[in-house]
């Protein structure tokens, strides 16, 4: 006799053409991600997922998603239980999402990271991004010119 029971595939509204690949039950229903987004339960496409991290001692689950600078980036937090396959895929298709990143230095070690990204699963264009160290201004010229310049470079360098 086995002592584990299979787990049920969840009932989720993904869209046309998406399978669940991986979920954890969670208090607020079922966390689930697919080839191409994360379910928290709306559809988070893996390139507007920044970052995503596990506390192992909480079991909490937490997502920032890509923001637009000066605007709060919605943060997902959510209790997982048996989270291993979904943590699995959350780390690789957010990694898969990310074609170039780069820091570009304006004082000392403090500047912004250029961030190239692109859905995993498909050749859309690449969508650039710009996240800027805590203390860093990017109204300064300075710090205007050094991204504008590590833009244009990274453009070049992916052929753009």
């Amino acid at each position: 006799m086995r002592a584990w029971r299979a787990r049920r595939r969840p009932v989720l509204p993904a869209a046309r053409g998406e399978r669940i690949l991986a979920w954890a039950p969670s208090a607020g229903g079922v966390v689930a991600g697919s080839r191409h987004a994360l379910y928290l339960p709306d559809r988070l496409p893996w390139e507007e997922v920044a970052a995503a991290e596990w506390d192992d001692d909480s079991g909490l689950l937490r997502v920032r998603e890509v923001g637009q600078w000066g605007e709060p980036q919605p943060v997902h937090v959510r209790r997982l239980e048996a989270p291993a396959l979904l943590l699995q895929l959350v780390r690789e298709r957010v990694s898969a999402s990310i074609v170039l990143q780069r820091h570009v230095a304006v004082r000392g070690q403090r500047g912004a990271r250029v961030i190239a990204r692109r859905a995993p699963s498909s050749r859309a264009a690449v969508a650039w991004f710009v996240e800027y160290d805590e203390g860093v201004e990017p109204g300064d010229p300075l710090v205007r010119e050094r991204v504008e310049a590590a833009l244009a470079q990274a453009r070049s360098d992916l052929g753009e």
